[in-house]
């Protein structure tokens, strides 16, 4: 069963950056897509950035241009670089692995705890 460790989050002013981290276990990372979600109180997860295993990247809208979508094969790793941030990427922040399709619909069963970003103003 995949296991995935989300971290690198905390509390930033409007403007700053943080780097998110997921540590994967129990997949073949490398033959994989991955893709970074994050969850604001009250609304639904939302698909932020993915990574194709070929290493194709995509954002949605509301931060492409700030987030770089990035991955590590021999660390089992993938990263989310974010830049300029804004109140409005106040969330948590949670990382998932396997097929393109299932990244897309968000289709897993289990998911880490993810980390907590918060951007003050």
């Amino acid at each position: 069963q995949v296991q995935l460790v989300e971290s690198g989050g905390g509390l930033v002013q409007a403007g700053g950056s943080l780097r998110l981290s997921c540590a994967t276990s129990g997949i073949i990372f490398r033959f994989n897509d991955v893709g970074w979600y994050r969850q604001a109180p009250g609304k639904q997860r939302e698909l932020v950035a993915r990574i194709s295993s070929a290493g194709f990247t995509n954002y949605a809208d509301s931060v492409k241009g700030r987030f770089t979508i990035s991955r590590d094969n021999a660390k089992n790793t993938v990263y989310l670089q974010m830049n300029s941030l804004k109140p409005e990427d106040t969330a948590v922040y949670y990382c998932n692995a396997g097929p393109g399709y299932k990244i897309v619909a968000a289709d897993f069963g289990s998911w880490g705890r993810g980390t907590q970003v918060t951007v003050s103003s």
